[in-house]
């Protein structure tokens, strides 16, 4: 079974929950951008969040089935229709021999996700499937690729609600090693800051820029390349933050403000631009606990999902809908 692709919009890449382990090596984790939305996709689809899918960076494709498969979508909401028909985001779809499906702008967010029944199918390297762009692992998809697919059932006609991540918002941070060396008045004026994100960004990482001076470090210039990892907070020469994504890079020597949470840099991946983003430190001991939330929040994705119809004798709170709004006269 496979997903032949027709058309495709640039920088669209294979991911899954990326290749951990080889830092030591050079080699970033990659994987989704936003890892909510992988999970989603598979709560969706009844499959393995180890699955991968298709991660399309503010653009989608033309996509035809060869067999009938079902499809999820999740992530940044595009505009998405079947054989001209459109279909709900957040939701999974039957897709039949020939159906040609359309993927269009995302409408908020950047990042949005086409999963497959069974996941896709690439050969694994270094334990995932996941391309890693700037390390020349894999290429981005082009058109007249096929992307094959596991084996699976085909169902679909579900859907969730998925959390709000697509402009920005507050995102909790943690002191990191180099915290200590900006000064508390640095650090309180960037709590206090609410930033933008700018044009540069991509997988490796996001600009982010505010009005009046920038945010510098005692000591920055002699500071020793370091191990960092996604969320990491860098701030440039110019005391611009930067906040590191999936592939950034494994060491670096601009000063590390401070690090996102894990459970928040799906919204950060997702804040578009000029989306406004502001921070706020948590303890260690209350980061550890919105983990653990966080990771209890994915296991229970599956319960959420619903019937994209929904019968009538199964919604409790049916009197409460507004059941008559647009009604008209059939004599007049």
């Amino acid at each position: 079974m496979s997903l032949l692709v027709h058309q495709i919009g640039p920088a669209c890449t294979v991911q899954d929950q990326g290749r951990s382990g080889y830092l030591d090596q050079g080699l970033s984790l990659s994987g989704v951008a936003d890892q909510l939305a992988l999970h989603e996709g598979a709560a969706l689809l009844r499959q393995s969040p180890d699955c991968a899918a298709l991660e399309m960076a503010g653009m989608g494709g033309t996509f035809e089935a060869t067999q009938p498969l079902t499809i999820a979508l999740t992530g940044a909401p595009m505009q998405a229709s079947i054989d001209g028909n459109s279909v709900e985001w957040n939701a999974s779809h039957p897709m039949d021999v020939g159906q040609r499906l359309v993927i269009g702008a995302a409408r908020q967010g950047n990042y949005g996700y086409l999963h497959v029944g069974g996941g896709i199918d690439k050969p694994l390297f270094l334990g995932s499937r996941s391309a890693h762009l700037t390390a020349k692992v894999g290429r981005a998809v082009q058109a007249g690729d096929r992307l094959p697919t596991g084996p699976h059932s085909v169902s679909g006609g579900i859907r969730l609600c998925p959390e709000d991540r697509f402009a920005g918002g507050t995102l909790r941070v943690l002191a990191s090693f180099q915290t200590p060396l900006f000064d508390q008045d640095t650090l309180d004026r960037f709590t206090r800051t609410t930033f933008q994100r700018g044009a540069r960004a991509n997988r490796m990482g996001m600009q982010l820029e505010s009005e009046g001076q920038g945010f510098a470090a005692k000591g920055q210039l002699n500071i020793l390349s370091e191990v960092i990892t996604p969320g990491d907070i860098q701030m440039t020469g110019s005391g611009s933050p930067f906040i590191l994504l999936p592939e950034c890079q494994t060491t670096g020597g601009y000063p590390r403000i401070a690090t996102v949470l894990p459970c928040d840099l799906p919204c950060a991946a997702q804040t578009p631009a000029g989306g406004q983003v502001r921070f706020k430190f948590v303890t260690l001991d209350e980061a550890v606990a919105l983990h653990a939330a966080y990771l209890a929040d994915l296991s229970r994705l599956p319960s959420r999902i619903e019937p994209l119809i929904r019968d009538p004798h199964d919604i409790p709170d049916l009197l409460s809908y507004q059941l008559v709004g647009g009604m008209i006269s059939a004599t007049e």
